[in-house]
């Protein structure tokens, strides 16, 4: 009997407080919860709306991602970067080369370091298509369009370069017809990749893990 009162006195003591004092863990478990969420969104996670074709076939217009801060940037890694040449701005690209390489493409075949690159991301009847519609567009043959006009970083005249400098990149959209890429602003600093894309979560249909 003692250890039945025991209990009951010790439950009664517990509703008296009860409440209040989960109303004020509620209040700091929210408080926890909306600060590390921001923290979260300011220093390790990015959300980011597609604007644009650019990116096209991969990325459409529309499409929602998730992308890492302060990951690791490595070849063929879709990026969030500070625009170069529009202060304020998001680009999103393609990271083609890193420090040290050399970039040329000739014949529509892209080469890094001398190597040809595969490049899976290019679908070959979007490019087609894409031709098609700019040659259309332009008034001239499709046949004298190429998807990747020749170049090379060494004589672009906004790169200049025969490498790619130390601790920058060099990137440019998957649709090559269109894109505003390294072609025309050069080369990108380390400290201007706000972020590594790693998730398309929506649309749901094409939700895909990079």
């Amino acid at each position: 009997m003692l250890k039945k009162t025991g209990c009951e006195v010790w439950l009664v003591d517990k509703e008296k407080g009860g409440f209040g004092r989960w109303l004020i863990e509620f209040v700091v478990l929210v408080v926890v919860v909306v600060l590390g969420t921001q923290l979260l969104i300011k220093y390790v996670i990015s959300k980011d709306i597609v604007q644009g074709t650019s990116m096209q076939p991969t990325l459409q217009d529309g499409d929602r991602l998730y992308s890492l801060r302060h990951k690791t940037v490595k070849r063929n890694d879709i990026v969030v970067i500070d625009a170069p040449d529009a202060p304020g701005e998001l680009y999103i690209k393609r990271v083609i080369a890193m420090p040290g390489d050399t970039v040329s493409v000739k014949n529509e075949t892209l080469y890094v370091n001398g190597k040809v690159q595969k490049q899976p991301y290019l679908n070959q009847k979007f490019m087609k298509q894409e031709i098609a519609a700019w040659a259309k567009a332009q008034g001239v043959i499709a046949s004298s369009v190429k998807f990747t006009q020749d170049f090379n970083i060494q004589t672009l005249a906004a790169t200049k370069r025969a490498t790619v400098p130390a601790n920058s990149y060099f990137v440019m959209g998957d649709n090559r017809l269109v894109s505003h890429d390294g072609r025309a602003f050069g080369f990108i600093k380390k400290n201007k990749v706000q972020s590594v894309v790693v998730w398309r979560y929506w649309p749901l249909n094409k939700m895909t893990i990079y």
